[in-house]
């Protein structure tokens, strides 16, 4: 009997283990666009899109931590096919609907569209086929094992990445200076868009800022989910129009109205300084203001749809 098999097969389990654990500890750090993505399928609100991207990472990471310690070796060969055959099915639906962005799988580290994604899950469910026969480790501390990893993983995921919609950051915000607001609406080069007619979305971004590029991502998709009318919705940009391309490429976002600010020290203080700013006004009048943070998706759907 060649004794190296066992061996190759228990290294293999904890090679696996440890790239389920990778591929959650760089979602966690890729958190903002993960959860975005698990939004952009719809199959959740915004708000349960925060738990439902830390579900799926917990999971990784408990799995990955049940495979390193070779304990219960069955409960968590399955799941990890489970959580394997999940993801593939989603990638297939991405295939389905013509996307080809990245499904972070390994956060913002390794950028794998659709079709290398699969591939990645094949080689990987292949792997797990060759260990389906081991026997795991029979400790009596297995259980207790199970229940630590599941206790660290959630602990730790909420820690490092609590979900906006359960900190302070997600209070509303008063970053826009209504009065120098005011005064800019009647002024060039906002002053020709009729942003005191109807219902209107104002955002203010910066062309090379990262959590700008998010929040018009967000924006968009509410835009595409509820059918709000694009032509209420305005991009402001400090920048340059080269930047302008760039955001929109970037960003993933719908192209919607966009206003290059050539006042920049003007523009800084209106918004007092801080990017993104999305201003909701209902006939000249702001109804709503938030950051990237704190964009409630139900005041925005029921603003729009009013």
């Amino acid at each position: 009997m060649d004794s190296s098999r066992p061996v190759g097969k228990s290294v293999l389990k904890v090679l696996l283990g440890l790239v389920f654990i990778v591929s959650a500890i760089l979602k966690v750090f890729d958190m903002d666009r993960f959860e975005i993505y698990v939004y952009s399928f719809h199959f959740f609100s915004l708000n349960f899109s925060f738990l439902a991207a830390r579900a799926a990472i917990i999971a990784e990471l408990v799995l990955g931590i049940g495979l390193v310690s070779n304990t219960l070796h069955k409960m968590y060969w399955w799941g990890s096919m489970a959580m394997l055959l999940g993801y593939t099915l989603l990638l297939i639906y991405a295939l389905h609907l013509g996307r080809t962005d990245s499904c972070h799988c390994f956060g913002d580290f390794l950028q794998l569209d659709p079709k290398q994604s699969l591939v990645k899950n094949g080689i990987l469910m292949f792997l797990f086929i060759l260990i389906y026969r081991m026997e795991g480790w029979q400790t009596p501390f297995r259980w207790l094992i199970l229940c630590l990893a599941v206790m660290a993983s959630t602990i730790g995921v909420f820690v490092v990445s609590p979900p906006d919609n359960y900190t302070s950051s997600y209070d509303p915000e008063k970053n826009l200076q209504y009065e120098l607001f005011d005064h800019a609406l009647d002024e060039t080069p906002l002053d020709t868009l009729g942003l005191r007619e109807d219902k209107q979305v104002v955002c203010f971004f910066s062309t090379g800022c990262e959590y700008c590029q998010m929040a018009a991502q967000k924006l968009s998709l509410m835009q595409r989910f509820y059918g709000f009318p694009a032509d209420n919705i305005t991009f402001v940009f400090m920048g340059s129009e080269d930047g302008i391309d760039r955001f929109y490429e970037e960003s993933a976002s719908a192209h919607y109205r966009s206003v290059l600010y050539p006042d920049v020290v003007k523009l800084l203080k209106v918004i007092n300084g801080n990017f993104p700013v999305i201003v909701l006004m209902d006939n000249g009048e702001v109804v709503h203001e938030y950051g990237f943070r704190n964009m409630r998706e139900d005041e925005i759907k029921a603003f729009m749809a009013s």
